[in-house]
């Protein structure tokens, strides 16, 4: 049975059905598991969900607390004060081979990959994002990202020139993930960065296919226009009612540059947020590392030396 509890009287041993609030506001990967681990109960009391449903099937119910004697579980953990403003560290998700995670990495891949070009295709056709669908895509990609990290990582490179648009923004979502864990960003964080790699180039379904597949260089008219998708992108989101500030802010700003030279504002070093210089680091690496309409990708442990006009130097 399901039933609406208020977190002062969320319990271990309880399943949590759903988390009554927004998806982006609360600290866990799934909506639904069993609440078994004492730290994932303080993360649900300090987080800013105020109610959950738990299915009473499952797990504890709210009638059985005065039954349980298991003295060496807690039912309650008291929050020190200053836990509200402290990171809260989770215990490491179980590791798996490169080999046993494959099969499901490429099974989230592929779908990943049908929902970003439904997502693409219908803002082409005027219609909304459908931001729930997104945030599974992104649950999808960080529980195969914590299973093993190789794995999904090294598939989603392997995209043909047709898909490239596509599997680009599965790539940076997943980049991104690893990129916060590696910097020890909370799980929210993690989450957040994602969310806006998943997005970070929506804006490119509102430029011309011929212009994104072209396999020439191209030309200023061309890059012009192509140079606006920040901000159509930025404006798409805002159209969808997502106004999560690392998602905007990423997808407006990852082609900021430390110098100032980037776009849409010119920004320099200390104006460009960390989650922007990360999306900005995730995006360039994919991209040169992938093989595009008009280039072949750079394998990843190849050194390239750039030039101050932007031409490769030399490589080895």
């Amino acid at each position: 049975m399901l039933k609406v509890v208020a977190i002062k009287q969320v319990r271990l041993g309880m399943f949590i059905q759903e988390l009554k609030g927004a998806w982006i506001d609360h600290p866990f990967w799934k909506k639904a598991f069993k609440l078994e681990d004492p730290a994932d109960l303080i993360k649900l009391q300090a987080s800013v969900i105020k109610e959950v449903v738990i299915d009473s099937s499952k797990g504890l119910d709210i009638a059985e607390l005065n039954e349980v004697v298991d003295s060496d579980i807690p039912l309650v953990v008291d929050i020190p004060v200053l836990a509200l403003n402290t990171p809260i560290p989770s215990p490491k998700s179980k590791q798996i081979s490169i080999a046993q995670e494959q099969a499901q990495a490429k099974k989230v891949i592929n779908a990943s990959k049908k929902a970003v070009a439904s997502m693409f295709h219908d803002v082409r056709m005027g219609k909304a994002i459908n931001a729930e669908a997104a945030m599974q895509m992104v649950d999808d990609i960080a529980a195969s990202v914590d299973r093993n990290l190789g794995a999904l990582i090294s598939l989603v490179r392997l995209k043909n020139k047709d898909e490239y648009t596509y599997m680009h923004s599965v790539a940076v979502c997943a980049l991104m993930m690893a990129l916060a864990k590696e910097l020890g960003m909370p799980e929210a964080e993690t989450k957040k960065a994602g969310l806006a790699g998943l997005l970070h180039d929506l804006g490119k379904a509102a430029i011309p296919l011929e212009v994104l597949n072209k396999p020439g260089a191209l030309t200023d008219e061309e890059f012009t226009l192509v140079k606006l998708h920040p901000e159509r992108g930025h404006e798409l989101l805002l159209q969808a009612n997502i106004t999560d500030e690392v998602t905007l802010d990423v997808c407006l700003h990852h082609h900021e540059k430390v110098n100032g030279t980037g776009y849409p504002n010119k920004l320099k070093a200390e104006e460009i947020s960390i989650f922007a210089k990360m999306g900005a680091v995730c995006d360039v690496y994919d991209a040169i590392t992938s093989n595009r309409p008009y280039k072949g990708g750079w394998e990843p442990g190849t050194r390239h030396f750039i030039a101050a006009d932007g031409a490769v130097e030399w490589t080895f």
